[in-house]
């Protein structure tokens, strides 16, 4: 894959993100270890403030950091072979109801695929997002690309959802240009927030800080976990294999409710307290699980990391940036 991408310039949005950071890190190493001569245009808001946070990665000198934000950037002087879209507000951002950001986000799609149709850009990447299904059926315990449903428009939560729907449409009504949809469901890894943005990453800050451990819901929610390295691995994948708007769910099928995930993780941090906040509730468990055939049939990809060793190395992580 790497060899494919030798010599190439690949220009980011959301590069200082979760994601970004992961991608960054690999093109550095693909570098250092391969020589492959991969370098990158990345878009960023305020590159100043991620130099002071990462200043080692924002001192590569593969990486030309472009300031702007996807709605309004000024496009790139040096040529660009492919894109990667990550750049997004978040799902908490877009469901407090600012339709202001709502747009913006669609504009920045626009802008995007304007700069990459009149930049001769061989292929895009586009990070959807399994939100786009809406609610998963509590009937299937996995949820395929081939379902239909969507978000309920009448939730302000389910704004993300539909952003993320519109923006495929965007892709599909650009005929011109190769646009390949990663739908991506839930990860973890070194870099990702100790916050109540992600519950795993909350459990993990929690159970560091001394615990209690604290599940909002009855503990039943049923959930999956890719390493970042592995999203590494298969956003590249996509990008030079995965055929045009034909969506992929990227993520891991291996379940886990979050009640086993508290306790695995308070059984690896020393015995934390895990407190469930509700009772069990009578209804079947809610999914939030991809099925991921697709992938695995048509380009090889799979968990290839599976979440005891991913926990184990994001624990370690993180005992580093708490201390």
């Amino acid at each position: 894959m790497w060899r494919e991408l030798t010599g190439a310039r690949i220009f980011i949005t959301g590069g200082t993100g979760f994601f970004g950071i992961w991608l960054l890190e690999s093109i550095a190493a693909a570098n250092d270890i391969l020589k492959v001569d991969v370098r990158a245009t990345v878009l960023s808001r305020n590159p100043q403030h991620f130099a002071l946070k990462s200043p080692r990665l924002a001192a590569r000198p593969e990486f030309e950091w472009l300031t702007g934000n996807t709605a309004n950037f000024v496009f790139p002087a040096k040529p660009c072979d492919y894109v990667m879209h990550l750049a997004t507000a978040s799902a908490a951002e877009l469901g407090a109801g600012d339709a202001t950001l709502s747009l913006a986000t669609l504009l920045g799609t626009q802008r995007i695929l304007k700069f990459s149709c009149t930049s001769g850009i061989r292929r895009l990447l586009f990070a959807s997002s399994g939100a786009v299904y809406g609610r998963q059926p509590m009937e299937l315990s996995h949820i395929p690309e081939t379902y239909v449903g969507g978000p309920n428009p009448r939730h302000a939560a389910s704004a993300y959802g539909e952003i993320k729907r519109m923006s495929e449409l965007m892709c599909a009504l650009t005929p011109e240009l190769e646009c390949v949809i990663a739908r991506g469901f839930s990860f973890i890894g070194p870099g990702m927030p100790l916050t109540e943005k992600f519950a795993i990453g909350s459990f993990i800050g929690q159970a560091l800080a001394g615990g209690p451990i604290r599940i909002r819901s009855d503990g039943t929610p049923v959930r999956s976990y890719l390493y970042a390295a592995d999203l590494v691995i298969w956003l590249l994948t996509l990008l030079l294999k995965g055929k045009p708007n034909h969506p992929y769910n990227v993520g891991s099928d291996q379940t886990i409710n979050l009640v086993e995930l508290a306790q695995h993780i308070a059984t690896t941090t020393g015995d934390t307290m895990v407190e469930i906040a509700r009772a069990l509730n009578a209804v079947p468990a809610e999914h939030y699980v991809p099925d991921i055939q697709r992938a695995r049939s048509e380009l090889g990809l799979d968990v290839f990391i599976p979440l005891s060793p991913a926990l184990r190395r994001t624990l370690d992580w993180a005992k580093q940036t708490i201390g």
